[in-house]
C-alpha cells in the first residue's frame, strides 16, 4: 500500500510512479491511499492501481499555524479509521505527514518502509516523525545524505533519486537561454532567480530567461511578486509543463535556487538532458554537483552571488562547458538512471517481507479488523 500525502505530481510522486514498473514486473499487487483528485490519482488508475480516498490538509508551507495543526489532529483521527480497514502486506509512506495516522493505525504489526525525500525541519515535525518511526519500527530510504540525520531511524538506507533518459542534445551556448523549473513558491526561489535575471539582462541583451511551472493558486501573493518581475525582464513564463524534456532540451543552463532540497530531481534530468546546472549548495545538490566538474555552485546564497556565477559561466566558453556537460551526463549514467533507482528501492521493500508470510494467506480482513 503506497500512502501518500499529496495528489499533485510534484519530485516525490514522480519518485513513486517510477517505482510502478518494477513492481508490476515482480508480480506485486499495488494499491495507494491518498488525499485529493488532482493529476497522481489519474496516473495510478490509468495503471489499475486501487485509489483510497484519505484526508491530508491543505497545510500552508513552512512554520504551521493553530489551525494547520487542529486540522492536522483531525485528519490523523480519520486518516487511522480509513488507514484500519485495508489490508495489505507492506506498507510505503511517501511522506512524512502520513506517518502520525500509520503509526496510530498499525503500530509495529507489519513491514513499513518511509521514503525521506527532503530535509524535516526542527521542531515539532522532527519529533513526531521519530516517535513515528520508533512506533512502527520502520526502514527509512532517504534520497540523499543530508536528508537522513534528521530522520533517526535504525534501519536507514541512502538511495539517490533516479530519472528517465531526457534526451542528450548537443548545445552551442550562444543567444543564452537560462531557466528555473519547479513549482513557484518561496521555498523554490523564483524571486531570487528573477533578481539575478535583473543584473544579467543589462549586460547579456540577447540572454532569455525560463520559469516552468506553476503556483498552487493563481492569487497567490507570491505567484504576484513573480508576475511583477516578470512584466519587465525578458521572460517566458511557460506554465505546468507535464513532460520536461522539451523544456530542458531548450535550455542552455538550468538553476536551481531552493532555500531547502532533499536531492532535486531535476538536476538529474538535466544530467542527462546535457544542461550544466547552476545551484544553491543546499540539502543533497552538493551530493551529487562537483563544482566545475558536473555543474556548478553558489556558495553565497543571494540574487547578487548568483549573478555573478551565471555570468562566470556564460564567460567560459563552448569547451569547458561541453566538458561540464559530458561529464554530468556519465554520472547520471553511472549512478541516476530510473533503472538504477527501481532496482535498489525495490530490493529494499522486497527484503522486508521476504520473511513474513503475506496477510492475505494468513487472515482475514474482517479477523485484522
Amino acid at each position: 500500500l503506497f500512502l501518500e500525502q499529496f495528489s499533485e505530481l510534484g519530485g516525490a510522486q514522480k519518485c513513486l510512479l517510477d517505482l510502478l514498473p518494477e513492481i508490476e514486473a515482480r508480480g506485486w499487487c499495488a494499491s495507494a491511499t491518498l488525499p485529493g483528485n488532482g493529476p497522481l490519482v489519474n496516473r495510478l488508475r490509468a495503471r489499475n492501481i486501487q485509489v483510497h480516498s484519505i484526508p491530508c490538509g491543505p497545510y500552508r508551507s513552512g512554520s504551521k499555524s493553530i489551525a494547520d495543526m487542529l486540522r492536522f489532529r483531525r485528519d490523523v483521527l480519520h486518516q487511522v479509521s480509513v488507514l484500519r480497514q485495508l489490508n495489505f502486506d507492506l506498507l510505503y509512506v511517501n511522506g512524512p505527514r502520513m506517518l502520525a495516522g500509520a503509526a496510530i493505525a498499525y503500530g509495529n504489526r507489519m513491514p513499513v518502509l518511509f521514503h525521506a525525500h527532503s530535509h524535516i525541519p526542527a521542531g515539532p515535525e522532527t519529533w513526531l516523525t521519530g516517535w513515528s518511526i520508533r512506533r512502527m519500527n520502520a526502514t527509512v530510504v532517504a534520497c540523499a545524505r543530508a536528508v537522513a540525520p534528521n530522520v533517526r531511524a535504525a534501519k536507514l538506507t541512502v538511495i539517490p533519486n533516479g530519472t528517465p533518459d531526457m534526451g542528450l542534445r548537443e548545445r552551442r551556448w550562444t543567444g543564452w537561454r537560462i531557466g528555473m523549473i519547479g513549482a513557484i513558491s518561496p521555498e523554490k526561489g523564483q524571486v531570487e532567480f528573477l533578481r539575478a535575471a535583473a543584473i544579467l539582462a543589462r549586460e547579456f541583451k540577447d540572454a532569455r530567461f525560463v520559469l516552468c511551472g506553476e503556483p498552487s493558486s493563481p492569487q497567490d501573493n507570491y505567484f504576484r511578486m513573480v508576475e511583477k518581475y516578470v512584466d519587465f525582464l525578458p521572460v517566458d513564463l511557460l506554465g505546468w509543463r507535464d513532460d520536461v524534456a522539451p523544456v530542458l532540451a531548450e535550455l542552455d543552463l538550468l538553476v536551481i535556487t531552493s532555500k531547502a532540497e532533499g536531492m532535486p530531481r531535476v538536476m538529474l534530468e538535466a544530467f542527462s538532458a546535457g544542461v550544466p546546472v547552476v545551484a544553491f549548495p543546499v540539502g543533497g545538490i552538493p551530493e551529487v554537483i562537483t563544482d566545475g566538474e558536473t555543474g556548478f555552485l553558489v556558495k553565497e546564497r543571494t540574487s547578487k552571488a548568483l549573478a555573478a556565477r551565471i555570468r562566470e559561466i556564460i564567460l567560459l566558453g563552448q569547451g569547458p562547458l561541453r566538458r561540464v556537460a559530458n561529464h554530468a551526463r556519465r554520472e547520471w549514467e553511472r549512478k541516476y538512471t530510473v533503472e538504477a533507482y527501481r532496482k535498489n528501492v525495490t530490493a529494499v521493500m522486497e527484503s522486508l517481507v521476504s520473511r513474513r508470510p503475506a496477510v492475505h494467506e494468513t487472515e482475514s480482513p474482517q479477523s485484522r479488523r
